[in-house]
């Protein structure tokens, strides 16, 4: 896989799954432009790539598509961006539902638009992926605010593959299983609650940010030329017993 000549952009990436796809895509001759809230983390993936930064919570989203705007031309755009903020379903406040689909449904498409807009204006093919999850599919205790914005992520990203793959623009999702990222870490801390999980991964074991950033890769590059409106499963094999 080869991206040079290719401006991506990449949200969430300051850590995790994120910030390994920078890395690759950057290694694999991308222009990359790097987002995330947190200043400190864009300025060492700087120092190790020399992509460019945009140093923005995405809560705060239109000052995100604003800035966004201010990056174009983008040929490559990976939603990775997220927040996991677990309670149990009789305890799920409104806030915290509200907030989750704004990051993690409403802002990867409000970035879409600005992207592929410009795309379609350019006439110009491009391909996107949503970082999405099994949680999309699978029921986990006190993820209903989590799971309900991957769901919605997965129908939203079926729709922009529908409407935008006339013009060139390719969609896809990837989902991967419990992830050893610093927000997976978190959430799955429990021996007790992380062992029956594991058990039920064929592979016996859960997924490294370089699995789910290879994944990425491959479905923006033009060996998946034509693969469009797919949910990728990076799982070990977790949907398959």
């Amino acid at each position: 896989m080869r991206f040079t000549g290719k401006r991506a952009l990449v949200t969430g990436a300051g850590k995790g799954i994120g910030r390994e796809t920078a890395r690759q895509l950057a290694e694999k001759g991308a222009a990359v432009v790097a987002l995330s809230r947190s200043a400190a983390d864009l300025e060492s993936l700087q120092a190790e790539t020399g992509c460019e930064t945009i140093a923005i919570d995405l809560e705060e989203l239109d000052e995100a598509v604003a800035a966004v705007r201010c990056v174009l031309p983008i040929d490559l755009l990976v939603n990775c961006a997220g927040i996991a903020r677990l309670q149990p379903f009789l305890e799920l406040s409104e806030e915290t539902f509200t907030t989750t689909l704004r990051v993690n449904t409403l802002a990867p498409l409000r970035l879409s638009q600005v992207v592929a807009g410009d795309l379609v204006a350019r006439g110009r093919p491009g391909a996107i992926v949503n970082v999405s999850s099994i949680a999309a599919a699978t029921g986990f205790p006190d993820h209903a605010a989590y799971s309900a914005s991957k769901g919605g992520l997965d129908a939203l990203s079926r729709v922009m593959a529908v409407e935008l793959g006339p013009h060139g623009i390719r969609v896809n999702c990837v989902n991967p299983v419990v992830t050893l990222t610093p927000m997976g870490e978190k959430a799955w801390s429990d021996p007790a609650k992380s062992a029956p999980m594991h058990a039920r991964i064929p592979l016996r074991r859960f997924a490294t940010v370089a699995d789910v950033a290879a994944a990425i890769c491959f479905l923006l590059d033009d060996a998946a030329a034509m693969v469009n409106g797919v949910c990728l499963d990076v799982d070990g094999g977790f949907h398959a017993g």
